[in-house]
């Protein structure tokens, strides 16, 4: 079993402002893969404000197999789930399928590290 970590659940449905357009979480789910259950999120990104066309792009995060489910709150109220890092290239390949076909998202995205998602985002686009 690899190292635990905190993934700080985001906010489902609130759009955030980037160059260029914008983005939102708008589903959390779970999938069941060689008898443990993985944690993802579905998210989209829109680039409606360039000067050069627009596009768009449905997305999932994967923080990993889940441990805890909601345990705890941190310190600016954000809703914390215990993960476990997926490192094994054979069952990300599994996972990104499963949640391709399930949810349509062309990308698939698995989280190494701790990191709040929405600020890191915001803050290299704003």
């Amino acid at each position: 079993m690899g190292k635990a970590r905190e993934y700080v659940h985001q906010e489902l449905g609130r759009e955030m402002t980037a160059i260029g357009g914008h983005y939102a979480w708008v589903k959390e789910g779970r999938v069941s893969v060689r008898g443990r259950e993985v944690l993802y999120v579905v998210g989209y990104g829109l680039l409606d404000a360039t000067c050069c066309g627009f596009g768009g792009l449905a997305y999932a995060l994967v923080p990993g197999y889940l441990l805890e489910w909601r345990c705890r709150t941190n310190e600016e109220g954000g809703v914390i789930s215990l993960v476990e890092p997926i490192q094994d290239e054979g069952i990300q390949k599994e996972v990104r399928r499963l949640i391709q076909k399930r949810e349509g998202v062309q990308q698939v995205d698995f989280q190494s590290v701790s990191v709040q998602v929405r600020r890191t985002f915001a803050t290299k686009s704003g």
